[in-house]
Order: C-alpha cells, then sequence, then structure tokens
C-alpha cells in the first residue's frame, strides 16, 4: 500500500498484529434507498485483499471519524457527501488503534466510481445477501450489530419548554433567546452525534459487536408560549415545530405523527413532565429526562 500522508502506515498491537492507520482508520457503511449496501471488492495486495469491505482507510492526523469516513469514500469510490444523511457510528477501540464504522443513508441515487487502485469492483448488494459474501474479517464480526441499527429510524423529540426550564440559567427573562441556544446546541451535535444510551440502549448480549457508539437521530423540536418567538434560521436538519396552544398536545401529536412514518420507528422525548411522560408512552415513545440531553450537549 502507497503511503500518501503522515498518518498512513502500520500499528502493531503487543502480539504482532498490524493495523493500517497511525490515527486509526474509519469507513463508511451507506444504504441506499432500495437497501442495497455499498460494498467495495478489495484489491488482492491490500490487507484480507480480495474480501468486500467498506469503502474507507486511514483517518488522517486531527481528523474525525466522520470526516475521514466521508473523505476516504470520495477518494476511493466517489462516494458525494452531499447525498448522505449521516445515521450512526460504531467505534472498535483496542486502545492502540481503533476503526469506526460511520452508517449513512444515501438521500439522492448515485454510481459508485472505482477511483483508484484500491477497488477491484464497487457493487451495491442487498442487505439480505451480504451474509452470503467473502466479507473482510472485520465487517463480518460486526455485521449483526451494523444491520440492526439498519432496521431502526431513531427520533428525538424535545419538550423545549421543560428542557429550558429545567436549569435556571435566567431563561424566564427570554424564553424566545433561551429557546434559540437550546436550538444552537442541538444544531452543533450534528457534527459529532449524540451518545448512543441518550436515544438506544447497549445491546444487552455480551456480543456488542458492530454496537452504535453514537446517533444522529432526526431532531424535532416543540416551542410553546412566548418561545413561539424563537428564530428559526440556520437550524440545520432540526425541525422545528410551534404550538399553536398546549405545548403537551403539540408534542403528542408530534410522536403520533413519528410512530406512523416508518416501519421500525424509534422515538425519544425529552421532557420531565410526568403525566406527558405517561401519554408519551402509553403511545409506544421513549422518555428521557432533560439532565440527559443537557449533559450530552454540554
Amino acid at each position: 500500500m502507497t503511503v500518501h500522508g503522515p498518518a498512513d502506515g502500520w500499528v502493531e498491537s503487543p502480539e504482532g498484529q498490524k493495523y493500517w492507520g497511525r490515527a486509526g482508520a474509519a469507513g463508511l457503511l451507506v444504504v441506499d434507498e432500495r437497501d442495497r449496501v455499498l460494498l467495495q471488492h478489495r484489491a488482492v495486495w491490500s490487507h484480507h485483499g480480495g474480501t468486500w469491505g467498506l469503502p474507507g482507510g486511514a483517518r488522517a492526523f486531527g481528523e474525525t471519524a466522520v470526516e475521514g469516513a466521508l473523505r476516504e469514500s470520495g477518494e476511493e469510490a466517489a462516494v458525494p457527501a452531499d447525498a448522505l444523511r449521516l445515521v450512526s457510528e460504531s467505534v472498535l477501540d483496542l486502545g492502540f488503534w481503533s476503526y469506526t464504522t460511520v452508517v449513512a443513508r444515501a438521500e439522492r441515487p448515485f454510481e459508485p466510481v472505482i477511483s483508484d487502485a484500491e477497488s477491484l469492483e464497487l457493487r451495491w448488494v442487498p442487505r439480505a445477501e451480504i451474509a452470503s459474501v467473502p466479507l473482510h474479517p472485520g465487517l463480518a464480526g460486526s455485521w449483526a450489530g451494523l444491520d440492526a441499527q439498519l432496521d431502526l429510524d431513531v427520533h428525538l423529540v424535545v419538550d423545549a419548554a421543560n428542557v429550558v426550564g429545567s436549569r435556571p440559567d435566567g431563561w424566564w427573562r427570554d424564553r424566545a433567546g433561551a429557546t434559540r441556544r437550546l436550538l444552537d446546541r442541538l444544531v452543533a451535535r450534528e457534527v459529532d452525534g449524540l451518545p448512543a444510551d441518550l436515544v438506544v440502549p447497549a445491546p444487552t448480549s455480551s456480543d456488542a459487536s458492530g454496537a452504535a457508539t453514537s446517533w444522529w437521530p432526526r431532531v424535532t423540536v416543540v416551542v410553546e408560549g412566548a418561545a413561539r418567538a424563537v428564530t428559526d434560521d440556520d437550524l440545520g436538519r432540526v425541525r422545528l415545530v410551534r404550538a399553536e396552544a398546549d405545548g403537551d398536545a403539540a408534542v403528542e401529536a408530534v410522536v403520533d405523527e413519528l410512530r406512523a412514518s416508518s416501519p421500525s420507528p424509534r422515538v425519544v422525548v425529552v421532557t420531565a413532565d410526568r403525566g406527558l411522560a405517561a401519554r408519551v408512552e402509553a403511545r409506544g415513545g421513549v422518555v428521557v429526562g432533560p439532565g440527559r440531553l443537557l449533559s450530552a450537549l454540554d
């Protein structure tokens, strides 16, 4: 393998095993609207050559896993980053080296193109057929956990009045301003995602290979009263819902909408209102307290 940058090189484990990427490595698991996964048939001369894996490679020093996965998949397979919606990421951390699988969904069709010598072939493979493909050992070992993530449509619904009111920071002097600060913090987390345990519990199985360490849920923020005057510019993918009257009723309506939106929705509502929490749970939603969200945003 040709060395191109300071982070391109092997890392050796105490047992003598070699892993590519002095700053770790990252790969992109992208699924299209037809439920197909983009796989790379690895060049024979590469590590575990001849197997099928994910586009990816060594991360650069100072580069996040998402940045590395998007850059590498762009270089190797011409994957357009602007066609993707991030879903989750899973980290295999060996202490001396790590590999991060970044999971994304293609929001518009594209055809991959072999862009360097590391691929024999690029192919969209139906998810149902992945297990029958001779996979790279790392992907084979984590596939069950990664596959399970693809069955979840994760949503985070924020009861803004309750979350903002949970910290006595002067929010009562400017409810719209305090709500905007919460929105800005949620938008900022679109870069790094949210901790997995905030929205999806860890697997109960002793084998957690491929389990998500971060999620990028679809975020809906419900505002009411004076906070309805909040500005809605630069919200990225965060959806703002202004309650016409009762904020609790608006939250419940959003939960009903999202629960009906896909075959496997997971709707997590952030609120400390016990009455609302009970009604959300009766609708099939999950409730977490404001403190857990705010800790994740801090």
